[in-house]
């Protein structure tokens, strides 16, 4: 086994990635969330839309893929950002548990292969075959825009490269690979938002302004994300130096 695996857990939980799944752990085929008529679909949205109290169902989709695309797939992200290495987070490959809170309890792998290959190989695993037919499930199932909904992916994918800069991850490496990650994914995501690189305290990192809403304020939490659209871009700027000095 490769020990990227432990490397990523070094970063964080975002990063974790359980093997060895049991079907007692009431696991959930990712695969069978891109069917918009999949019960696995529906305890995925109503488990989302108990826990944080969303008033929509189209709001609750755009606060799921967001959820999803910030911490199902990022690891795969991270490794072949910071490892030059590939891990399948192909959908059929990929699992899920639910929690009883916001987000989700853990993520897993059927089978926890390493590889070598091309970013554009990453981009098909993550982005064509898992987050971007997600996307089209919930558009279908909730009539959430799909412009939001691709908004998600592109806030979860630049926050694996943000979140590892804070963590002690190379700011430089995490920069580039982050734009080497959007040009191969041909201009999808470049208009839903833009990652900026910000010094502070002797510190530096990289975050993410949204051009898209999740309407995770319209929940119970009534709160706007650090990264949302609806504050001003010098309003979020402040917040994230902020948290550099913080850090």
């Amino acid at each position: 086994m490769h020990d990227v695996f432990a490397r990523l857990d070094a970063f964080g939980e975002r990063y974790r990635l359980d093997h060895g799944l049991s079907p007692g752990e009431d696991w959930i085929d990712c695969s069978r969330l891109l069917d918009p008529g999949s019960p696995e679909l529906t305890r995925v949205l109503d488990a989302e839309r108990h826990a944080s109290g969303q008033v929509s169902d189209h709001a609750t989709a755009l606060t799921v893929i967001a959820v999803y695309a910030s911490r199902v797939t990022p690891a795969a992200l991270l490794a072949w950002a910071l490892e030059g290495v590939l891990i399948d987070m192909r959908p059929s490959n990929v699992a899920i548990r639910l929690s009883e809170h916001h987000g989700f309890e853990a993520v897993g792998l059927r089978e926890p292969s390493v590889v070598e290959g091309p970013v554009e190989r990453l981009v098909s695993w993550v982005l064509e075959e898992h987050l971007l037919p997600l996307a089209a499930a919930l558009r279908v199932r909730t009539r959430a825009e799909l412009r939001q909904l691709e908004g998600g992916i592109a806030y979860g994918c630049a926050t694996a490269f943000g979140a590892a800069a804070l963590r002690g991850g190379d700011v430089d490496a995490l920069e580039a690979a982050y734009h080497r990650f959007l040009s191969a994914a041909g201009g999808r995501l470049d208009r839903l938002g833009r990652l900026v690189r910000l010094a502070e305290a002797g510190l530096e990192g990289l975050f993410y302004l949204r051009d898209t809403c999740c309407l995770y304020y319209t929940s119970a939490e009534k709160e706007l994300c650090a990264s949302c659209c609806l504050d001003s871009e010098s309003d979020r700027i402040a917040r994230y130096r902020a948290a550099l000095r913080k850090a």
